[in-house]
């Protein structure tokens, strides 16, 4: 494991300021109001740190994974809206920039590097959550254009964002009929219902895109060629988990701090609760899983820039091989996510009644908790797998 350079401590040192001072602050008004805290995504924008581990090509910074995975981790110790705003939006921009032409890189990924297009990933529907090669939404294609009917669920973003990566089938059932656009939040026959009524997580609004009939233009088919989608959808999967753990490493240490904070000053039988032995060992473990979490976490992040040959591994000899990172991606998903779950709802515990009240944001940070399990693929899912590169690699495929 690297150590950072001087400019990855200097811009971690920056994004944790901003966090605390700006976005911590701010976090339980847009959450109360529902809102999306756009102006904080802008100042993320304005701050460079929207194109982090995108190329110079069209705007981003070049830097590693790792440091990217770090900055999303204390952007969600602030606020997890806003942290997994831009794990989303890194998410479709990538998807964007790795699958398409030159031409539609030109055109549509600097303004989403630069923050100033908002996107949103659109895969799963009603009908087809676990199982995305089951989605029915259609994409006819229609002279110079396509015309997509159907609706896309749990679109994170969902009436928020300026740009939408839209899966779609153009062929037959199955894996290889489904391909990729992109949408703007303008495209005529596209409505957004209203957002999902939630547990929490309510300054990230979650909502379907219905489509009838509309007309998307064939230069919006990302890559120009049908049949790609699935295939893009499966690849971005592998970063948007990363992103997902990243964010739960973060929420994780939020809690703990709030905790930690708590048992510190609160009194009972005339000294601090931290040194009674039931608080502390609940703290003991909070701090473990966290601490477990951010390692794998970091080793999974580690190999895929060893896979791509960039940050540290620029120009290593045996770099940029394409070391698979699909298993490390769904492990680290999988660990990340479960750990905070259960140092969200010991956040509680160590509270006590004040836990439970509002007062507090360790009741909020457990409602978060809650959907990182659920998004980019159910934590079950991340067994199952886990469990197919476990039995590909018994029978001598890797």
């Amino acid at each position: 494991m690297h150590r950072l350079s001087e400019e990855e401590t200097s811009l971690l040192e920056l994004v944790r300021g901003f966090a605390r001072t700006e976005v911590a602050p701010a976090a339980d008004h847009y959450e109360r109001s529902h809102t999306f805290p756009r102006p904080l995504f802008d100042q993320l924008g304005s701050m460079d740190l929207t194109g982090l581990p995108f190329a110079s090509a069209v705007g981003g910074s070049e830097v590693s994974y790792r440091t990217y995975l770090l900055v999303l981790e204390e952007l969600s110790r602030g606020s997890l809206a806003l942290g997994m705003g831009l794990s989303v939006h890194t998410l479709a921009t990538w998807g964007i920039d790795t699958f398409a032409t030159p031409e539609q890189r030109e055109r549509f990924v600097p303004d989403m590097v630069a923050g100033h297009a908002l996107g949103a990933y659109a895969l799963s529907e009603p009908g087809s959550g676990s199982d995305a090669a089951a989605m029915i939404t259609r994409a006819r294609r229609d002279g110079e254009h396509y015309r997509l009917d159907g609706l896309k669920a749990w679109v994170t973003h969902g009436g928020v964002a300026d740009r939408y990566l839209v899966m779609a089938r153009t062929g037959d059932t199955g894996a290889k009929g489904i391909s990729a656009f992109i949408v703007d939040a303008d495209q005529p026959g596209m409505t957004v219902a209203p957002p999902e009524s939630k547990m929490g997580l309510w300054s990230s609004p979650t909502a379907q895109l219905i489509f009838e009939d509309a007309p998307v233009p064939v230069d919006r088919l990302v890559g120009g060629e049908e049949g790609t989608g699935f295939r893009l959808a499966m690849a971005s999967l592998d970063g948007g988990r990363l992103g997902i753990a990243a964010c739960a490493v973060g929420l994780a240490q939020a809690a703990l701090d709030v905790a930690v904070g708590y048992a510190g000053e609160r009194e009972q039988f005339g000294r601090p609760i931290v040194e009674f032995q039931g608080v502390s060992f609940l703290l003991a473990d909070m701090a473990t899983r966290t601490e477990a979490s951010r390692a794998l976490l970091l080793s999974a992040a580690d190999r895929r820039d060893h896979a791509a040959g960039v940050g540290p591994y620029a120009g290593v000899a045996g770099a940029g091989t394409g070391y698979p990172v699909t298993e490390v991606a769904a492990m680290s998903k999988l660990f990340a996510t479960d750990a905070t779950m259960q140092t969200t709802l010991d956040a509680v515990q160590v509270l006590g009644g004040a836990g439970y009240t509002t007062d507090y944001p360790a009741e909020r940070y457990l409602r978060e908790a809650k959907v990182l399990q659920i998004l980019e693929g159910t934590n079950q899912i991340q067994r199952l797998v886990i469990g197919r590169q476990l039995a590909d690699r018994s029978r001598g495929r890797r």
